[in-house]
Formats: structure tokens, C-alpha cells, sequence
């Protein structure tokens, strides 16, 4: 009874060993054929924390050999599909700077362009991850203008620039925001200023015209027509430029009441 019981246990430990260990076995192993063949086995099968555990082993070791591209490449691959896209990136960025004409060399960096920008954060919040996404895809389509990436790039590049065009508004609409519509006024105007194309300049223009109007408003009466004057202007140049505006018919009471004060004055 107790050898049969042995038995049952030796046997239970042969197929846990088998069924486990071969990952292990493969980690401790000094065969660099059978760990480069395990890591796309492993790869294949979609086991990515393997596999790039594998191909991290071999790094060294294929170093100046025919496989050294296809390691290093499918290193950072494995980490890209396991999901550490910081890891992926700082592969993706070292490799292109070794190979920079193998066959992985454009998937590489266009794949380190989206770890870029899948770290790239809300509009509200630190936006130099995007500043260095954006200029990154910019050198990408400069050296491959007719990529197999070229729309996606685009479409990143429009979604980083809304963001970046989202918090040039919000910041400078903060001054608004606590009624301090002097400085309201000049963080407009700059917000404009840094960036022409921002694809909320109508709001924006229209937020300025406003916090004119405000603070000719809250001014004192020695103050009111100058600022009134200043905020004509304003009105001009917004109706100019946006005539048939969501925003015309509050700009147009502002501009009459305006005038109304002015003459009285």
C-alpha cells in the first residue's frame, strides 16, 4: 500500500514537473538555440512576458549574428503586446539606432511612436509627453512619407493637437473663469498669439470680446469709455473673422451697449 501511494506521488510530480517546468527549464538552460526557438514558440502561442523573458536572455549572446535584429526586434515586441510600453519604447528607440536598415526598422519606430502617445496624458495635465510624441511622428513621416502608417500617424498627431489646442483655451479662459477679466484679457490675446491656428479661436475671441466688456463694465466711469472703445474693437475683429457665429447675436447686444456708452460719455 505505501509503495503504491509512493508511486502515485513520484508519478503526480513527473506531470507537474512536465507540465510546468518547461519555461523554467528553458530559463536555466544554456542553449541559445533552444531558448531562441522556445521565445517564438512561447511568442506564437502569445505568452509575451515569456517570450520577451526568453529573448532578453539571448540578447547578448546573438549579439553580431544573423539573429541579432530578429531578437532584439521581437524583445521589444513582446513587451509591446504584454502591454509595458515603457519597456517596448526604450527597445523600439535602441533598436532603430543600431539596425537602422533592417526589414523591422520602420515597424520598430513606427511602434515606438504609439508607445509615445499611448503615454501621453489628458489635456489637463503635463503635456511635454506630447510635445516629444508629436515631434517624434514628425520626424517619422519626414523620413517615410509614404508609410503603411501614415494615416494612423495623422490621426495621432490630430489628437494630440486638439489636446494641446484644448489647454492653451482652458488656461487662458482661467482668468475668465475668476472673474479677473484685465488678465482674462491678456491671456486671450496671447493664447491667440502662440497659436493662430488654435481650433478654438472663435471661442477664444469670443471669451475676449466678453471679458472686455466686463471689465469696461466694472470700471470706473473715468475708465468706462477707453475701455468700452477697446472693446469695440474687439467686436470688429471677431465679426470679421466669424460673421456668422453661434456667438454673434451676444456679441452684437455687447457692441450696442458699448456704443450706447460711449456716446453717452
Amino acid at each position: 500500500m505505501k509503495i503504491a501511494k509512493l508511486s502515485i506521488v513520484i508519478l503526480l510530480g513527473v506531470i507537474f514537473t512536465s507540465c510546468a517546468s518547461k519555461y523554467e527549464l528553458l530559463l536555466r538552460s544554456a542553449d541559445v538555440d533552444l531558448k531562441y526557438k522556445g521565445a517564438f514558440e512561447y511568442f506564437e502561442q502569445k505568452k509575451y512576458k515569456k517570450a520577451a523573458d526568453l529573448f532578453e536572455q539571448i540578447l547578448i549572446a546573438t549579439k553580431g549574428t544573423e539573429r541579432d535584429d530578429s531578437v532584439q526586434f521581437y524583445f521589444g515586441l513582446s513587451n509591446y503586446n504584454f502591454g509595458d510600453l515603457e519597456t517596448a519604447e526604450t527597445n523600439f528607440d535602441q533598436f532603430t539606432k543600431v539596425f537602422p536598415r533592417s526589414p523591422f526598422t520602420e515597424e520598430a519606430r513606427y511602434l515606438r511612436l504609439d508607445c509615445l502617445y499611448e503615454s501621453t496624458y489628458r489635456y489637463e495635465l503635463d503635456q511635454l509627453p506630447t510635445y516629444r510624441a508629436m515631434s517624434a511622428i514628425n520626424e517619422f513621416l519626414y523620413d517615410y512619407p509614404n508609410s503603411k502608417y501614415l494615416v494612423k500617424c495623422k490621426d495621432m498627431l490630430v489628437d494630440m493637437q486638439e489636446r494641446l489646442d484644448k489647454k492653451g483655451y482652458e488656461a487662458a479662459k482661467i482668468y475668465f473663469t475668476i472673474e479677473d477679466y484685465k488678465a482674462a484679457t491678456f491671456a486671450l490675446k496671447n493664447a491667440i498669439k502662440e497659436n493662430p491656428d488654435n481650433r478654438y479661436r472663435e471661442d477664444i475671441m469670443y471669451h475676449l470680446v466678453l471679458s472686455q466688456y466686463r471689465y469696461a463694465a466694472q470700471s470706473i466711469k473715468e475708465k468706462q469709455k477707453e475701455r468700452y472703445m477697446a472693446l469695440i474693437d474687439e467686436y470688429y475683429n471677431f465679426v470679421s473673422e466669424f460673421p456668422d457665429s453661434k456667438y454673434r447675436k451676444s456679441v452684437d447686444g455687447m457692441f450696442e451697449k458699448a456704443q450706447s456708452e460711449t456716446n453717452k460719455k
